[in-house]
This record gives structure tokens, C-alpha cells and sequence, in this order.
């Protein structure tokens, strides 16, 4: 098998909310993601997707995505696309670092392997665990009152397991955490998420003031150190997000001390393959692991969910259904959640077909 033509899309996904708010004032309103359809000497077509957060968030744009992919793809012409070893050692040496590029590439690689195999790539990346998985619900930052009230709404619709956007003003911050677990039960879980937005000493006030609620503090500052320190005056559940976008710092932090639970992006290491490396060693470690990606649509949570349905329930922690934040659905055969919980698919590969009236004409071609 050979790959013949890469075809990249452009489709806007808007938001059913309208907006997402985080640390530091930064919003999307409507989120630019990339559809790459890998087509083979087969006749067989596998599709990926990458949607950066913004151009603020990690150092990723979706603009960039689509440069980095035709630089990428004439490189992967002629290659077997189930290979997926040779597939991302030809990436990494075409183009250093950029792991986001490659994101798509991969995904679509695997979706490929899949069909190609009469296997879903749930079952390639390990085989699932049960029958469903438990999701976050990532609460936009807002008044700590409307916030609480949200929560409250996502609970009744059975969520249990939810990710507070906090790093603003300290004070705000600490009344948006005590709002939120005063409407929680105690079996449900609450993170603090700062997405790197406070300054030491803010965060240190921050743990002081909810040393008493159950909540978890995720990334609370923008450097490795700098969260490690306040890990260590903290007995609160720490979470580690940016941070870690390979195996290294993942190695060193578990050495550190540094995190209970680890934050695994798709995007962030470089696609399928390297997250399941990450994954697995996680496994090993016995380090939690809420698995995800920066943002996406059907084609990022159908990724998603294989991954995290071939996961072990005790290692993970959460996970998450991007289709459900938008009100684009760009593919037929995603997974959809049923109160809060998510199951990967059963078709081969990501089980996913591009609706191409939505995605439209493809903005390059690479053959």
C-alpha cells in the first residue's frame, strides 16, 4: 500500500456557548480546524484532524498546521501509510519539532492501519476496557455565580467530572472554586485549571485559600519549576498540563513528584502514535492520565476516544467530546456522549465518514 494524494481542508467549528474563555482573557469564538484525507493505491482513505486552541495557547496555529502539512506531504508520498514507525521517523526527520503538524498525518495513518486491518484502532492501540469512559465538562471562565450555575446544569445532564477555567484574579479565582464544589456532590470531581495564568505568589495564595475544598489544581503557572514549587507547598491533587508535550519531561516529572495526574494532548506530542507511547508509559508509572486533545470536531473525538477506551479505567482519570461543544458536526460515525460518559466505535478504523458538504473543497493538494 502506497500513499498517492493528501488533501487538506478548512472547516470553522462555532461554539453552542457562543465563546470559550480562559486564563489571561484569551477566547475563541469560532475554532479554526484542519481535515486531512489521506488517500492510497487501495482505494483505501483515512482522515485525521487538528484544531489548535488559538495561536496563544501552545505554540500552534491553524494557519501553521496546513503550512507545515504541505511541507510534510510530499515527503509522505510514495510511503506505506500503515508503517506507522517509518511513517513518523520520515516526519520527524523532514521537519524538526512542529508535533501538531503531524498530529492529522498520524491520525489519519492509523485510520488507514485500521481499515486496511478490518480493525478498529480502539482495538490497534491496545483493545477496549468496559463498555464507556467518563468525560470532563470544561466550564468557560465566567462570574463564579454563572460558572456554579452551568455546572450545575452539565450535572443534571450526568456529568460528574469537571474542569474549572480559573488564572484570572486571585480573588475571583478562589470564589469561582469554592462556588463550584458548594454545587457538587462529594463523589464528583473538580478541577482548578489556571492553563499556566497565575504568577507564583498567586497561586500560592489560591491553594492557601481552598486548602480545605476537594478540588485538584491543574497547571497553574507557565514553568516546570514554577509549578513544582507550588506542588510542593500544596497537599491538594496537582495536575500538569503544558508542561508536558513529550516523553522526557513526562520521565522528569514523575521523578520530581510533580503531578498526580497528567494532561495528554494529541496534538501536543505529535499524534496517535506518540501518545500512545506516552500513554503506556504512563500505564507502567501508574500516573493518571486525563487523555485529550487542544480542541477539534468528530474526526479529534472519535481519535480521542479510541485512546482513552483502551486505557485502564483506574489510570484514567478523564477524558473529553469536543463534538459536543460545537455546533458543526463535520463527520457521520463519531462517538456521541450519553450522560457524561463516552464509548469508543466498532467500525474499522475511526469509524468516521467526512460530511464533504460541510468540509467543502479541499484549500491543498499534495500528490
Amino acid at each position: 500500500m502506497k500513499i498517492t494524494r493528501i488533501k487538506v481542508y478548512q472547516v470553522d467549528l462555532p461554539l453552542h456557548e457562543g465563546s470559550y474563555k480562559w486564563s489571561g482573557g484569551k477566547s475563541v469564538d469560532v475554532f479554526d480546524s484542519t481535515v486531512v484525507a489521506i488517500e492510497t493505491d487501495e482505494g483505501i482513505t483515512g482522515y485525521g484532524e487538528v484544531c489548535p486552541l488559538g495561536p496563544f495557547y501552545l505554540p500552534a496555529y491553524a494557519k501553521g498546521a496546513r503550512a507545515g502539512i504541505n511541507e510534510l506531504g510530499p515527503h509522505l508520498i510514495g510511503q506505506n501509510p500503515t508503517r506507522l514507525g517509518p511513517i513518523n521517523w520520515i516526519m520527524d526527520k523532514a521537519l524538526q519539532g512542529h508535533p501538531y503538524v503531524k498530529s492529522a498525518l498520524d491520525m489519519a495513518c492509523w485510520d488507514i492501519f485500521g481499515q486496511q486491518s478490518g480493525q478498529s484502532v480502539c482495538e490497534l492501540l491496545g483493545g477496549r476496557y468496559g463498555e464507556d469512559f467518563h468525560l470532563y465538562r470544561a466550564i468557560s471562565q465566567e462570574a463564579p455565580e454563572e460558572m456554579a450555575r452551568k455546572i450545575a446544569g452539565y450535572r443534571e445532564e450526568g456529568y460528574r467530572r469537571f474542569q474549572l477555567k480559573v488564572g484570572g484574579d486571585p480573588n475571583e479565582d478562589i470564589r469561582r472554586i469554592h462556588e463550584a464544589r458548594g454545587v457538587l456532590e462529594p463523589t464528583d470531581k473538580l478541577v482548578a485549571d489556571a492553563n499556566t495564568g497565575w504568577l507564583m505568589h498567586e497561586a500560592a495564595r489560591v491553594v492557601r485559600a481552598v486548602r480545605d475544598v476537594d478540588v485538584y489544581i491543574e497547571q497553574p503557572c507557565a514553568k516546570y519549576e514554577e509549578n513544582l514549587a507550588i506542588r510542593r507547598r500544596t497537599d491538594h491533587p496537582f495536575i500538569i498540563d503544558e508542561n508536558i508535550d513529550s516523553l522526557a519531561p513526562l520521565l522528569r516529572g514523575h521523578a520530581d513528584g510533580a503531578m498526580d495526574v497528567v494532561n495528554l494532548k494529541i496534538s501536543k506530542l505529535g499524534g496517535l502514535t506518540k501518545l500512545k507511547q506516552a500513554r503506556d508509559l504512563c500505564i507502567d508509572l501508574g500516573v493518571a492520565m486525563t487523555i485529550e486533545d487542544s480542541w477539534g470536531g468528530d474526526i479529534v473525538t472519535a481519535a480521542i476516544a479510541s485512546l482513552a477506551h483502551s486505557t485502564p479505567p483506574e489510570l484514567l482519570f478523564s477524558s473529553t467530546d469536543f463534538n459536543s461543544y460545537v455546533t458543526c458536526s463535520i463527520a457521520e460515525g463519531a462517538p456521541q456522549r450519553k450522560g457524561g460518559r463516552l464509548a469508543a466505535g466498532t467500525e474499522s478504523g475511526l469509524g468516521v465518514k467526512p460530511r464533504m458538504d460541510v468540509i467543502g473543497k479541499p484549500v491543498l493538494v499534495v500528490e
